[in-house]
């Protein structure tokens, strides 16, 4: 499942883990998306959505 919000295009983002000692390690914050069934022109696909998407109804999705 790819790892960017196919609404809004938000994917993970990058930056460091700073330790009490102040040592820097890179990692990584994943988006919360979720594989979402949607109507599109009477036909259901499936796509790989953002939970903010959901929730503010930027997705019709189907029953």
């Amino acid at each position: 499942m790819s790892k960017k919000c196919a609404i809004c295009g938000k994917g993970q983002v990058s930056g460091n883990n700073v330790s009490h000692s102040n040592r820097h390690t890179r990692r990584k914050w994943n988006a919360n998306i979720q594989s979402v069934r949607v109507e599109e022109n009477g036909t259901v696909s499936r796509i790989n959505v953002c939970t903010r998407c959901i929730r503010s109804g930027k997705v019709s999705r189907a029953m």
